[in-house]
């Protein structure tokens, strides 16, 4: 898939509220510091289309944005060290939970996870949640340019390895690199096949 469109179309904190249109869409999340806007850069191929920041957190919206003109691209808030307060949290995990609970348009998820680290409790919980609740996605690991392939193939079998205990298999999963735009064509065709499965069935 080649990106020629992307643009934003709305933010908000109410499902209710998200665009009417029968778009598919694809929802990006994960930890707050897990470069979450950074990847979306990389996969429009535009420097500033989510907004980053040094600061965990950023994002505290549901944003939508528009691709190519027929799928739209959802940046969710992260999860975990965001620096706001406890009832702000609340909020946030209040419309996040509805986001996946009622949004029809939702095509799959992708749950954003730093290689670099060992698998983190906050992580696996909100996959097993997903799994608990039906929710279809995929993990997309993060910063692959920190380390060297050894570690990244190590780091992936620690969360097999883990995954395997309560799943009945691992999950889809992609390696990324924002900075070195490791991944994009990979994850953009993975969701140009998912889009050109719907078209099919929808004409039947």
């Amino acid at each position: 898939m080649v990106i020629k469109y992307a643009e934003f179309v709305v933010s908000n904190s109410d499902v209710a509220k998200c665009p009417k249109s029968r778009l598919p869409e694809y929802a990006f999340i994960g930890r707050s510091n897990v470069g979450k806007s950074s990847l979306i850069n990389m996969l429009t191929n535009r420097k500033n289309l989510a907004k980053t920041s040094g600061k965990p957190g950023k994002t505290q919206l549901i944003n939508h944005f528009l691709i190519n003109k027929n799928w739209h691209l959802v940046d969710l808030p992260g999860y975990g060290y965001a620096r706001v307060s406890k009832s702000e949290k609340k909020v946030f995990q209040k419309f996040i939970t509805q986001y996946f609970s009622f949004r029809e348009q939702l095509v799959t998820a992708f749950v954003l996870v730093d290689i670099r680290h060992t698998p983190q409790p906050i992580d696996l919980e909100f996959m097993q949640w997903l799994g608990e609740n039906g929710i279809p996605f995929s993990i997309i690991f993060t910063k692959a340019d920190k380390l060297k392939p050894k570690a990244i193939e190590n780091h992936i079998n620690d969360y097999k390895n883990i995954m395997l205990e309560t799943w009945e298999a691992m999950p889809n999963y992609f390696v990324t690199s924002s900075t070195k735009n490791i991944g994009q064509d990979e994850v953009l065709n993975y969701i140009e096949g998912l889009n050109e499965n719907m078209q099919l069935h929808g004409n039947e």
